[in-house]
Order: C-alpha cells, then structure tokens, then sequence
C-alpha cells in the first residue's frame, strides 16, 4: 500500500512537473536612463498631461528645482522641463490638491523649511509655487485625506527634528498653518494608510535616528494620538504600507539604511506590529517600493540602494515572506523607487531616481515564461488589473 502510494506520489510530481511547465524568467529590460535635474533624490509617477500614460516627477535636491518628464504613450520619455521650489527638494508627490481633477505637485524642501504646492494647468504644465512653512528639515511629503472631508492634506516628516506636520486642505489647494506631533529622532519617509481599520488613516514614518518607526493613530478628524514605536534596523530610511501577507491588513517594509536589509513588520489586524522580519538587500537602501511585480497577485518589494547603485527586487512567497533578492544595476547613487505600468501593457514597470548620475532609470517589466517541459498549458482565463497600491485612495 506505501510502495503504491509512493509510486502515485512521484507519478503526481513528475506530470506537475511535465504538464505545468512554466517559470519566470528575468523581471526587468536593461535600464534606460533620462536626464533629470541636478542630483535627482524622489521619482513620483503620476498622469500629469490627462492623456492616460504616466509621466514623471522629480525633485532634484541641489537643482532647487522639479523635473517634469512627460511619457510618449510606451514607457519613453521627453527631454525635462523644470519648475522652481523651495531650497533643497528632497521630496515629491503628485495628487489633486484642488479639486480640479488633475494632478498638482507637493514638494518637501529640507533646507527652506517649506512645502512648495505647483497647481496643474491642466496639460501637466505648472504655476509658479506657493510655499507653505513645516517643521525644520521638510524631508518627506505625503499627500491624503487626513480629516474625512474628501480634499487632500499634507503630512510632512521633519529630518532636523523629531516631528511630524499636517498641514490641512481648505478645499481648493491652499492650506492652514501647520500642526505638529511628535516622532522619532530624524524622521526620513512618512507614509498615510489604514493601519488599524477604522477607515480614517494612520501615520507611519521612519526614523533615521532611533532606527524604528513611529505608528500615530487617527483620532478620525485629523488629529493624532501618541506615537508608539517598533524598532527596524539600523538607519531606517523609508516606509511603506501594504497588505504584504494577503490577510487584508496593512503591514510594513522599512528599508534600513545603515543595515542594509529591509524589514517587514506584519500587523495584528489592529495597527500594532509583530517583531520585524529582516531580509537582506543591496548596498545602503534608500528607498522601498511594494507592488505586484510577477503577476502572482502577491506584492513584491523593490528597493533602490544608494551606494549599491542597485535595485533590489524580493519576491513573496505570498505570506509575507520573501525570497532572496535579485538585483538589477540602476544609475549611481539609487535614492529613489517607484512601481507603475508605465508602457501600457499592464506590467509593473520601475522608474529610480539616481542622486549621483542626475538621471532616472527606466526598468520596463519583461515578465516571460521559459519553458521546463513540454507545452501541455492553455490560457484559460486572462486579468487585466489596476496598479495596486494606489496612494491617492488606500481603502
């Protein structure tokens, strides 16, 4: 009865293995890279001209300046055309500010201490800036409906000190006077989610300085309660908040810098943390980006590495845990990572904002198949799906 069973067992295995006969090959094309402005540091990509492709955003950090660089329709882009914020740009972020359906920008200016908001004009053409004061060392600037009456406000992470500002929206792209609350020391990145599913969103931001990452609850109207902290690795550099282990809460992948791993903190369904989980990836990692990038409908993590010049891609396994990484070489000085559909095939694409090359990376999804066996498969059934997560509406 065993030796039969056995023999079932491997005749089961073998025409898995012979009929299913599929595995992925290389992710990402060799990376085409576009001149931005002066050090390139956070790449946003966003349908800034309303013509259904994704352009680019870039904030040059000693260029004092945005590059705009709009898509041709295929995951090509046109020379740059830059706009003028504040001192120092370290951040950007494309969302509709005002209420007129198209994208604005949002940019963090750590020197000048300042959020500068440039309105659309509707054809991904922008107006002068209008500078609004944060606390100091504007690092990160996230954009979202913080107060539950449908405009977007604006939560900024101040690196010079230990706060956080949210500067709230009147309803047609200008803002109040900002209040601040307190964080770890040298916040880097703030990130807005659901986190303990009450519907209004949380803050999550990481601090540079004490290596964790501060949680500040909602109170539901805007304001927030006191922080409570989960350690992360040594430098935490960057957040980002995703259902990762498919239970339909959001978790967290942090990338350290200092340490170079990425952390994945797994929510107990009500907006506190489990122990992180460390996972290595490339030289000193700048940023950290979840998204969907085989098409196993799973999320994946892409991490930029500044001293690596890499990006690191970590497949799930679908539980929220991940495979060794893979590296793809990126431009010098990696800072910054962002996963869309940017040739219109419904693959997710990355574009990676180089500091030291003053470029964008472009790596197009070459999502294929190779053959283990003899083709046995039909496509059944085919999916064509949003790009997921979508800053501008986490629910």
């Amino acid at each position: 009865m065993c030796k039969r069973s056995g023999i079932l067992a491997l005749f089961l295995f073998l025409s898995f293995s012979l009929f299913s006969g599929v595995a992925f090959a290389q992710l990402f094309n060799v990376k085409v890279d576009y001149a931005a402005g002066s050090n390139a540091y956070s790449v946003y990509c966003a349908d800034l001209d309303g013509d259904l492709d994704m352009d680019l955003a870039v904030a040059n950090y000693l260029g004092t300046s945005v590059s705009i660089l709009k898509n041709n329709g295929d995951g090509t882009f046109q020379t740059k055309v830059n706009y003028t914020v504040g001192t120092l740009p370290t951040s950007v972020f494309c969302a509709d500010l005002d209420g007129d359906l198209d994208m604005d920008l949002a940019v963090a200016n750590v020197t000048s201490n300042t959020v500068s908001i440039l309105k659309n004009n509707g054809d991904g053409t922008f107006q002068t800036k209008v500078d609004y004061a944060t606390g100091a060392g504007a690092r990160s600037v996230f954009c979202a409906d913080l107060d539950g009456d449908i405009d977007l406000d604006l939560a900024v992470a101040n690196f010079s000190g230990t706060s956080v500002s949210i500067l709230k929206n009147n309803g047609d792209g200008t803002f109040l006077a900002k209040t601040d609350y307190t964080a770890g020391s040298g916040p880097r990145v703030i990130y807005c989610a659901d986190l303990d599913g009450d519907i209004d969103l949380d803050l999550a931001v990481a601090n540079s300085g004490t290596n964790n990452v501060s949680i500040l609850k909602n109170n539901g109207d805007g304001t927030f309660q006191t922080k409570v902290d989960y350690a992360a690795g040594t430098g935490a550099r960057s957040v980002f908040c995703a259902d990762l282990d498919g239970d339909l809460d959001k978790d967290l992948a942090v990338a350290n810098y200092g340490a170079s791993t990425v952390s994945f903190f797994e929510n107990n369904g009500d907006g506190t943390f489990q122990a992180s989980v460390n996972y290595s990836t490339g030289n000193a990692p700048a940023s950290v980006y979840c998204v969907d990038l085989d098409d196993d409908d799973d999320l994946d993590l892409a991490v930029a590495n500044f001293t690596g010049s890499s990006v690191s891609i970590l497949r799930n396994n679908g539980d929220g845990t991940f495979q060794a990484k893979d590296d793809y070489e990126a431009g010098s000085g990696a800072m910054s990572v962002f996963g869309t559909d940017l040739d219109g095939d419904s693959h997710i694409d990355l574009a990676v904002a180089n500091q030291n090359a003053n470029n964008v990376s472009i790596f197009l999804n070459a999502t294929t198949y190779v053959e283990e066996g003899p083709d046995h498969t039909m496509a059944t059934s085919f999916l064509l799906r949003q790009n997921y997560p979508n800053p501008f509406n986490p629910v």
